[in-house]
Formats: C-alpha cells, sequence, structure tokens
C-alpha cells in the first residue's frame, strides 16, 4: 500500500549523510530493522524506488531515515539531497528481515549501520544493550554515522574500524578472519551483519570457519 507523506525536518550527520523526519501515517508500525521501498513523489520519480531503513523509535510521532546521499551520478539519493522541509515521500509496506533475537555482535560497513540504529536505541531505552558488541567499519573517520550517539549507548563496546586512512583514534584494517578471531570472545552469540554484499559475504564466510553457528548469522536476505 502506498502512501505519500510530508518531509518535517532534514538534518547534516555527515558530510554526506542526512537525516530526515517525515510525517507518520496513523496507524503506521514498524519493528526496529525494518526497511520500506521509498520514492519522491515528483514527476519522473515517483516510481523510482529505493529501499530505506527507519532509524527512529516506533514510538516516535514522526517517521526518520537515515540516508546516504551519493552525489557523483543523478539517482535518487541526489534527487533526495535537493529536497526541502514540505516535500513529499511516498512510502509503502514494511519488509525486513534484520530483527533482533538476542545478544550478540553487530557487524556494520558505512550506511550498513541503518538497520541497527532503531534497535540499538530501542536496547538502549529498554536498559537491555548489554551482552552487545558493535563492530562499524568505515572509510576515513569522518564517514562514522552517529559515532557520538553511538559510543554514548554502547561505551566501549561501540568499535570503530578505518580502512583507508590511518587513525590515531580508531583501529585501522579490515573486519577480516583475523580481526574476528582477535576480536569475539563468544561464537555461541547472535550475529547481526549489514554493509556491502562483498563484506558481508567475506564476514558470513569468516564467521561459520570460525565456528559460529549459521543459524545465528542474521543479515538481510
Amino acid at each position: 500500500m502506498e502512501q505519500t507523506v510530508k518531509i518535517i525536518t532534514i538534518e547534516q550527520v555527515t558530510h554526506n549523510v542526512k537525516r530526515f523526519r517525515f510525517e507518520k501515517p496513523p496507524g503506521f508500525h514498524f519493528n526496529p530493522g525494518q526497511a520500506t521501498e521509498v520514492s519522491i513523489n515528483k514527476e519522473g520519480w515517483q516510481e523510482e524506488r529505493r529501499p530505506f531503513t527507519f532509524t527512529a523509535l516506533n514510538e516516535a510521532p514522526y517517521l526518520e531515515f537515515t540516508i546516504k546521499i551519493y552525489s557523483d551520478h543523478p539517482g535518487v539519493t541526489n534527487e533526495l539531497n535537493t529536497l526541502t522541509p514540505g516535500d513529499e515521500l511516498i512510502i509503502r509496506d514494511v519488509w525486513g528481515t534484520i530483527e533482533y533475537k538476542g545478544p550478540g555482535y553487530f557487524i556494520a560497513g558505512g550506511a550498513g549501520i541503518t538497520p541497527f540504529i532503531a534497535i540499538l536505541r530501542q536496547l538502549n531505552k529498554e536498559n537491555k544493550l548489554e551482552g552487545n558488541k558493535l563492530f562499524f567499519s568505515n572509510k576515513t573517520d569522518r564517514d562514522i554515522i552517529l559515532k557520538d550517539e553511538l559510543t554514548s549507548m554502547l561505551g566501549p563496546n561501540a568499535i570503530f574500524i578505518i580502512t583507508d586512512e590511518q587513525s590515531e583514534r580508531y583501529q585501522h584494517g579490515y573486519i577480516n578472519e583475523q580481526f574476528l578471531k582477535d576480536n569475539i570472545d563468544d561464537l555461541t552469540k547472535h550475529f547481526y551483519l549489514c554493509g556491502p554484499p562483498k563484506m558481508i559475504e567475506n564476514v558470513q564466510d569468516c564467521l561459520v570457519k570460525l565456528g559460529a553457528f549459521p543459524e545465528a548469522v542474521v543479515f538481510e536476505k
């Protein structure tokens, strides 16, 4: 079912990520981690659908997306970058297989953090973050989405990895087999994965190789 909603606010989160808050239709519900197909309510853009994850809590009076803008080509996110409050989006039914099933390791690459934002915010609200750890890989320090909030929620259990530059504050390298071997101390826990497909495929293979249960690995199918 399609619903047209008006944008309320737009905020800059990082140099290339924006937060869009928009109207919440009556009775609209989603589970933390779920997404919807979105298009822009403008001539020529209504059928250009892209999946975005809800990042606010379900109880909020508005809906929210946290979106990385790709301005190097004339696609949907580049067009989103031109919008202002009052412009409209079209949203559809909710979907998604990333769902919290118990304490574990959240492994994210870049904009792959977005399905985890609402999950972690909900756990934080319910004081249930204990036993969870985040490994969040980005190209550079300034690419880290919601760094301060994630650190505030998870403390030392928010671990940031930088791939494309040396960093005095964060680990440099990749989330590979050696990293997982060095940083995971309980392979019986759940693993939540989201990021570039190649990264997720590699992490999955490494986890299974190290002895994690395949059914404990949660990712978007």
